[in-house]
């Protein structure tokens, strides 16, 4: 009898257990939490893999949490896709795909998938200095803005990328020379090569605008008028 009486108050104190949160390093454990760990030395480690172990995880419970070494950011399953706390250079993002990052991953600039235009000229015909001559990251978000104002509503380089709604994000714009030459560092996600046209005068000239080459660092400036591709981007 007393046997019996042992083996019954072990499993009600099993249930109880399981019941209540459980606490390491903590008599106190927070009653939101089933587990809660407690350490000011120490850090929680989950499982380490990389991209390709991670992808062989079958049946992923929604909220699955996981290090990818790949990328070098923690990743949660959504039960759709799985995320991280960082972007990172490839990731499908924002509408389109990132190609430059910044602050371990928390900033940087995404492309479109596709060209907005394969060949169409910078202004909307009217020869007048934009000043349009900003450089650098952000930068052709500025000198859109800029030509937009000055050369009105049509069908020109910076206005069909401001119009451009991909992801159903509406602050896409021509990127800057700079911003083409970082997107030439990663053209092979894209597929693209040759001359885009960039956001940038030349040097508040009337007549001619940057074209930069996305296949490599080289950059020609040459008349408004001429049809080059665009490749609308975007900030994060």
């Amino acid at each position: 009898m007393n046997r019996i009486l042992i083996i019954l108050a072990a499993v009600l104190s099993t249930v109880i257990a399981e019941a209540q949160s459980v606490g390491i390093n903590t008599n106190t454990p927070n009653p939101s939490a089933q587990l809660d760990v407690s350490s000011t030395t120490k850090g929680f480690l989950p499982p380490r893999m990389d991209s390709t172990q991670r992808n062989a995880i079958s049946s992923k419970a929604v909220g699955l949490i996981i290090y990818n070494t790949t990328i070098k950011s923690l990743e949660y399953w959504n039960g759709t896709n799985w995320y991280s706390t960082v972007h990172f250079i490839g990731e499908n993002f924002g509408g389109g795909i990132v190609f430059f990052i910044y602050d371990g991953g928390k900033h940087g600039l995404i492309a479109a998938t596709v060209d907005q235009s394969t060949g169409i000229q910078w202004y909307n015909g009217i020869s007048t200095t934009t000043n349009a001559v900003r450089d650098g990251i952000n930068a052709g978000q500025l000198n859109t803005e800029r030509i937009i104002s000055n050369q009105g509503v049509g069908s020109y380089a910076s206005q069909i990328c401001a119009n451009y709604l991909g992801g159903g994000y509406g602050d896409w714009y021509l990127p800057s020379k700079s911003e083409l030459i970082l997107l030439s560092l990663q053209n092979t996600l894209f597929g693209i090569f040759g001359n885009y046209w960039s956001s940038n005068e030349y040097d508040n000239n009337s007549l001619l605008a940057w074209v930069q080459s996305v296949s490599g660092p080289s950059a020609t400036t040459t008349n408004k008028s001429f049809a080059f591709p665009v490749r609308a981007i975007r900030a994060f």
